[in-house]
Formats: C-alpha cells, sequence, structure tokens
C-alpha cells in the first residue's frame, strides 16, 4: 500500500495503531505512530528510510507491491535507530550492494544494530548531493543531536521537498496522511509532546539549525517527516513554531506534581493551587500526582509552565522514589528559565523537602522559599500551604495582578465581586491578605540555599557542552585541538568543536569547575 505524495514520489511506511511505549518505556505513545518511508521515482530511484524491525516483512512484501525491488538505485537512511533503519537487513538480503548514503556517525550506528560492516555505505556530508535526473537532485544537511548523533536531514530540489527526519514529526497515527486533514487539536497537542519530551535538551541546537537551514533559501513547499503526518499546508507554520519552542518557552501556567504516603502532602498540593487561584485566577494550574498520571504529560505541562512546584512526603530521609526520578528527567531535560519551588509533610523530620530543593537548583531553576507541613495539615496548616500559594503567585506573576483578584480573595477584604476594581482594592489585593491570622512561629518555611558561586575571573571559567555535558577546563585546555592548557573560553576558536559530541562553541554556558572530582574532563 502506498500513498501519492507529491509528484513521482509515495509514502511506503507502516502505521502502528498498537503501540504504546517508545525509547523502552521513556515515552508513553496515546495515540498510536506510524514509520515513514518515502519512494522517489525519477531518472534514478531512491527510497528514504525504512521502517521499525518488527514490521520489516510486511513492509518488504509491500515495496514489492509497488516496485521490483532491483530497480531501486540507492537508499537513504536519515537516523539509524530501528523505527527508521529496522528493515535494512530484510530489504538489504534482497538486494545486496544497494548503496546507503548516511552521515559518518550513522554507519557506526546501523553497523552496531545490523554487524553487517562491509554493507555498501557512502558518507555524506552536509551540501553532498545526488543527481536523481529530470533536473532534481537530492541535497544532504547534517543535523547531529536533533536527536541522535548520526541524524540528517534531505531536500529534493525541484520538489522542494524537505525530509525532515525526527524534526517536525510526532508520534501520531490516523488514516490521513496529511497535516489539513486531521484533527487540529491533536496534532498541536502531540507535536508539543514530542517536541517536550524529546527535543527539549536539544533547543540550542533546534534554533542554530532551523537558521542554518533558513539560510539557504531553499524553497519549502512540503515537510515529510520520519513520524506522523506530511506538512503540505502552510509548512513552515512548524518551523516556526519549533522557533517559539526553542526559545526558553513558557506559558502563565504552573504545574504541580507531588507523590504521598498518606494523602497528607496531596492535601497541602490543594491548598497551594487553590491559594494561587486566589490571587491570580487567570494562570493555568495544573496538578498531577506522579504515581498515577502520566510522566510525559506531566513533563509537557512542566516544559509549557513558567514554574513548578514538587512536593514529596518524607520516607527514610529522602522524598518518595518517583518524585526522585521526576526530578531525574527534569533534569536531563535542562529546562531554561523557569522557577520552582519544594513543599511536602513530614513526621520525625522534613529531608525530603530539602532534597528537593537542592535537586531543583541543581537542575537551574530560580528556586522560590519552601514549605513543611509536619503531620496531616489541619485547618490551620491548610490556610498557611493557601497563603503560601498565594505568595507563589505574586512572585511568580507575569503581570499585574490587581484586575484578577479571585472573588474569594475580594470577599476577605470586604469588597464586592466587580469587573471594575478600585485603587484602593487593587492596592489590598497586593498586600498580604487579610483576615488570615498565621502565627509566624507556626509557618515553617525555609530560605533558599545557596551555591558555590563560580569564579569570577573568566580566564579560569570552565564550560560545559549543553549537549553531552562535557566540561572545558581552562586549565587543562585541549591539546588534541591545539588549545593549550591555560586558554580562556573566550581565545578558544570559533572553529573549537565539543570532543565527545562534535558540536561547536554555540551550545557551551558557563559551570563550575569539575576539577579534582572528576580529574577536570567529564561530568559523570
Amino acid at each position: 500500500m502506498s500513498i501519492h505524495v507529491k509528484n513521482n514520489i509515495h509514502w511506503v511506511g507502516q502505521r502502528d495503531w498498537e503501540v504504546q511505549n517508545f525509547h523502552g518505556t521513556e515515552y508513553k505513545i496515546t495515540r498510536g505512530t506510524s514509520y515513514n518511508s518515502y519512494l522517489i521515482r525519477e531518472e534514478k530511484t531512491v527510497l528514504i528510510d525504512t521502517v521499525d524491525h518488527r514490521f520489516s516483512q510486511q513492509f518488504i512484501q509491500n515495496l514489492e507491491m509497488e516496485i521490483d525491488l532491483n530497480e531501486i538505485d540507492y537508499i537513504v537512511i536519515n537516523h539509524a535507530e530501528e523505527d527508521h533503519a529496522g528493515a535494512l537487513g530484510a530489504l538489504l538480503a534482497k538486494i545486496p550492494n544497494t548503496p546507503i548514503y548516511c552521515t559518518e556517525n550513522a554507519v557506526d550506528s546501523i553497523t552496531g544494530h545490523h554487524h553487517q560492516p562491509d554493507w555498501n555505505f557512502n558518507v555524506v556530508r552536509t551540501g553532498d548531493s545526488i543527481d536523481l535526473g529530470n533536473g532534481k537532485a537530492l541535497v544532504f544537511v547534517e543535523s547531529p543531536m536533533l536527536h541522535w548523533p548520526d541524524s540528517m536531514m534531505t531536500y529534493m530540489t525541484g520538489d522542494a521537498v524537505l525530509f525532515s527526519n525526527d524534526a517536525f514529526g510526532q508520534h501520531y497515527c490516523d488514516e490521513h496522511l496529511f497535516n489539513d486533514e486531521v484533527d487540529q487539536v491533536e496534532l498541536y497537542e502531540q507535536c508539543l509532546r514530542y517536541y517536550a519530551n524529546i527535543l527539549t535538551p536539544f533547543s540550542a541546537l533546534v534554533t542554530a539549525k532551523i537558521k542554518e537551514v533558513l539560510s539557504l533559501e531553499l524553497p519549502v513547499d512540503m515537510i515529510a517527516t520520519a513520524h506522523g503526518i506530511v506538512w503540505r499546508d502552510n509548512p513552515t507554520q512548524i518551523i516556526h513554531q519549533y522557533l517559539e519552542w526553542a526559545d526558553n518557552y513558557q506559558e502563565d501556567r504552573i504545574t504541580l506534581f507531588y507523590d504521598s504516603m498518606s494523602n497528607n502532602t496531596r492535601m497541602m498540593a490543594d491548598g497551594i493551587a487553590q491559594g494561587i487561584h486566589d490571587i491570580d485566577p487567570n494562570v493555568a494550574v495544573k496538578v498531577f500526582n506522579v504515581s498515577l498520571h502520566d510522566k510525559n504529560e506531566i513533563l509537557s505541562s512542566v516544559f509549557r509552565s513558567k514554574g513548578i512546584l514538587v512536593g514529596s512526603s518524607t520516607m527514610n530521609n529522602v522524598m518518595m522514589p518517583k518524585v526522585a526520578g521526576m526530578l531525574e528527567e527534569i533534569t536531563g531535560m535542562r529546562f531554561k528559565n523557569k522557577k520552582a519551588a519544594a513543599f511536602g509533610s513530614y513526621g520525625w523530620n522534613g529531608g525530603a523537602v530539602d532534597r528537593i530543593h537542592t535537586r531543583l537548583m541543581d537542575c537551574g531553576f530560580e528556586t522560590a522559599i519552601s514549605k513543611k507541613t509536619k503531620w496531616r495539615p489541619d485547618g490551620k496548616a491548610m490556610q498557611e500551604c493557601r497563603e503560601y500559594g498565594r505568595q507563589i503567585a505574586r512572585e511568580w506573576a507575569l503581570y499585574e495582578l490587581s484586575n484578577t483578584i479571585s472573588p474569594i480573595v475580594k470577599q476577605t477584604t470586604g469588597v464586592p465581586v466587580s469587573k471594575a476594581v478600585p485603587n484602593e482594592v487593587k492596592q489590598a489585593a497586593n498586600a498580604p491578605v487579610t483576615g488570615i491570622a498565621i502565627p509566624a512561629a507556626s509557618v515553617e518555611i525555609e530560605a533558599p540555599k545557596t551555591t558555590e558561586q563560580t569564579s569570577n575571573d573568566a580566564n579560569d571559567q570552565a564550560m560545559l557542552c549543553t549537549v553531552c555535558q562535557w566540561v572545558y577546563e581552562p586549565e587543562l585546555g585541549e591539546p588534541n585541538q591545539g588549545v593549550e592548557p591555560g586558554t580562556a573560553w573566550a581565545e578558544v576558536p570559533e572553529y573549537f568543536l565539543c570532543p565527545d559530541c562534535g558540536i561547536g562553541k554555540e551550545v557551551f554556558e558557563p559551570c563550575a569547575s569539575k576539577l579534582g572530582k572528576n580529574n577536570g574532563s567529564q561530568v559523570a
């Protein structure tokens, strides 16, 4: 079965309605997915990508109904993961020695998966091309770490089709192939979920690569992704959306997630959420129990949020395991421009909240004061949690809150609810809410801990590769690239590449020196 895409291009991929997990259990798939393979028949015949290895025989059978396999002149592999190149072994068993065009890193990945080092690999780099005849060609654009080191995109001249690999795709299965044929709300949700959970760590590279592609001034009439739909109606809309998502994206949203042993921390979450709503009813407040809710939905909400609140009961003086796991995921996401705070209930000590606060600082969040409650919150403690939420709402507000105070808070000040709010009420709204007496000694609010400051001397400033976590230490330099020990980052040549992932200086950011902890060369 094939679907006509444009001119002499046909989709010959595979829909998968049943798949529920991707990358092991790291990504929960809610709407199925597709493995998109494309057959181009010009004077030369080219197959771009295959399908997941579980569908190898079905893929070969369908392909043989479209074409004599021996007519395939070239195979292009944009990405070596098994959901892209999984059927390559079965295909090459039918047409051995067919040339494979891929990046140098892809040769290593494909060989590692299929253990066939003697396949006819042809390494390509950005700007390389192959002639298709009929005045058309395929031009290759390397896109390392979007989202694997071996990734690349392929552009077809003449038809102006960008075969974009994982970029601009989504795990979304529908009987229709094109973006203008499917439910637009579902499509947007799946695009955002895909970006938030898979591409967020590489946002700096997303921006750089998109700008590089745009600088080529190539017309793009269609974007043919590796998963999900093909963008034919206003295809550049998803490019501009990616640029927005990659630019420290946030909405007026606050996400709370927690785990609770005896529902005490859940009660705190309810009170805090209500307090936020009291002060700012327009902010979206989303509350999740990490033991019950979809992890990827939580991460998508964190991606969209201006701030997060993380709660846990204290168990053996540490946080609950599901909360710890979620914070580990968030650390890897490397979110930017977001605020955070910790909360939780405890019995003998409140170690969980302290550890959460430290982890949030390690994640790069701007942290606010923490909130602890001993044992099960009573009425007074719930009022304290609610006031804490109001305090968070004020501190994290993106705009003037005077005209958005909720009816409940207005009633506590004795002001009738109306759309027109007098100036004296605006002043009262920004002051501590009256009518709730909270003894100072009973509120356990923890001041943020400070982290060790990095050196003010620019010559000693260590720099972290945000892609692979390799650290440049000026004291050590990088002799393999001619950078002598003692070379400050500002003096490192612009052609410098990270020795681990091969990305340039644009993805590095200041960090604390690791010398003495890991020989100064790599973050563990």
